[in-house]
């Protein structure tokens, strides 16, 4: 009894020792995430309910849009990771990018219903996490230890998972209290990024390995490419991208095929980020010890399961939670784990710049297959859609197990 009461101790100990390791920086990037995500996971829930249902757009139209939210300004990802590593300010640059999408929100206010202006508020949302991202991966992976790099991926993303979280269920709250008004959810959503705009500039801190401002030529981010893993990496992050269905039509096709009420509809993100958050810091350690390229395609093997419970023959209600759960496990194996697994083979001086071309090529391939998907959708129908997808998913995350592009990142 004594030794087991002194292991079980001691291994709590220990446990609390990894948590004391995840660096302050990582923690306070995950408080700038987690809030900025309840604002943006407000719009996005209520997104595709407001463009299909509201303004009744067809699904070819929606996945134009989404596509256009998923993608079309991922050049700027790029310019954003170029632009840290050129002046050698992650903070500075992340920081616009996160005032940039705190502002589009009250675009959408202007928008109206105009597809047109809609979609240009979008575009700027996205500009904003293009510019953003690459910086704060970047700040993430320069202040963890290499071994850990799974562990502070996955500790960031599980706070940035809360608020995606709680983001629906305040669009939901907001809607309730307004009687449906939806500008009073881009406002609220508008404040909420403000203040996690606020938290960066108080809580955040540039890494000292960063150095003093120096001459980063564009053409170097380029010839990272060069380097034989990761550009495998950036091969297949695109090739699995073209082939993996958006988030709004995985919510749609869940609402369409089980038909769920439209005042429910903002909260079936909850199943996914909930899945999302219990799984996030467990599976990243986890990729540290058995290999992260590994993890990265179990989780796609997991959206394979996902749409297959979403498109099959049976229509029981405990499959939708199954899917929304499967979805979840798909990012927390995916989202933090790429970057942690491509992050080592770049030289620390163009870390940014090599995260935003890695995942410049995985948007883009995904504003593709939103297209596509949409267009499929619009031609064949639900279920004939979704099946094309599973299928075409399979095969590519088969392929990419049997080439295993990663040997040093495993």
């Amino acid at each position: 009894m004594y030794l087991a009461e002194s292991r079980g101790s001691a291994s709590a100990k220990v446990e609390r020792r990894r948590w004391r390791r995840v660096p302050a920086n990582v923690v306070a990037l995950g408080v700038v995430s987690l809030v900025t995500d309840i604002s943006s996971e407000m719009v996005t829930a209520i997104l595709p309910l407001y463009l299909v249902i509201g303004l009744g757009l067809n699904p070819l139209q929606f996945g134009l849009l989404d596509g256009l939210y998923a993608g079309a300004t991922a050049v700027l990802r790029l310019v954003g990771g170029h632009v840290a590593d050129r002046w050698r300010r992650l903070k500075a640059v992340a920081g616009l990018g996160y005032g940039l999408s705190a502002v589009s929100k009250l675009g959408l206010l202007a928008a109206g219903t105009s597809v047109a202006a809609i979609g240009g508020v979008l575009a700027v949302d996205r500009a904003g996490k293009g510019i953003r991202t690459a910086p704060r991966d970047a700040l993430i992976s320069l202040s963890s230890e290499p071994k850990e790099l799974g562990r502070s991926f996955g500790v960031h993303r599980a706070m940035d998972t809360v608020g995606a979280l709680l983001g629906p269920i305040v669009a939901a709250g907001v809607l309730w209290a307004s009687l449906g008004d939806f500008d009073a959810v881009f406002v609220t959503s508008f404040c909420i990024a403000g203040c996690g705009v606020l938290l960066l500039v108080m809580l955040v801190k540039d890494h000292p390995r960063v150095g003093p401002p120096g001459a980063v030529p564009l053409r170097g981010m380029l010839k990272l490419l060069k380097i034989k893993d990761f550009r495998r990496c950036c091969g297949w992050a695109a090739a699995l991208g073209l082939v993996t269905i958006t988030d709004s039509f995985v919510y749609l096709a869940l609402q369409r095929r089980w038909d769920v009420d439209t005042a429910l509809f903002p909260l079936l993100p909850i199943g996914t980020a909930a899945t999302f958050l219990l799984l996030a810091v467990p599976l990243g350690r986890l990729a540290d010890r058995i290999g992260r390229w590994k993890l990265f395609l179990a989780g796609h093997a997991s959206l394979v399961l996902a749409l297959v419970l979403l498109c099959g023959p049976v229509k029981s209600p405990w499959f939708a939670v199954a899917a929304l759960g499967l979805h979840g496990a798909f990012y927390a194996a995916t989202d933090g784990v790429l970057p942690a697994a491509a992050g080592p083979l770049l030289p620390v001086h163009l870390r940014a710049s090599g995260l935003a071309l890695l995942q410049t090529g995985q948007a883009l391939a995904r504003m593709v297959s939103a297209v596509l998907v949409g267009l499929a959708w619009t031609l064949w129908d639900l279920r004939p859609a979704l099946l094309l997808t599973t299928a075409a998913l399979l095969v590519v995350t088969i392929a990419a197990a049997v080439v295993r592009p990663l040997e040093e990142a495993r």
